[in-house]
């Protein structure tokens, strides 16, 4: 995968996140050590607006992945500042 093909498939997709139910915001990080490594952070109000409102962004980017993607759902432990 390429920068500027998984970038520019989840730059497509910002517009259905932006108007997804209970998406609060993202960020595309990239691996320093691993420069073909990359990581998406999506803020969701509900675990459910994820599982089960918004599955339309994997449509767009699923061919950049070189293996289903692992997914997590965090909650926020700590915020220092």
């Amino acid at each position: 995968m390429t920068l500027s093909s998984h970038s520019g498939a989840t730059t497509q997709a910002v517009s259905l996140f932006q108007g997804a139910k209970g998406c609060k915001g993202l960020e595309l990080q990239r691996s320093h050590e691993k420069l073909s490594r990359y990581r998406l952070f999506v803020q969701w109000e509900t675990l459910e607006n994820h599982t089960v409102d918004f599955q339309e962004w994997r449509k767009l980017v699923g061919h950049c992945f070189a293996a289903p993607p692992e997914v997590e759902h965090n909650i926020q432990a700590l915020k220092g500042f």
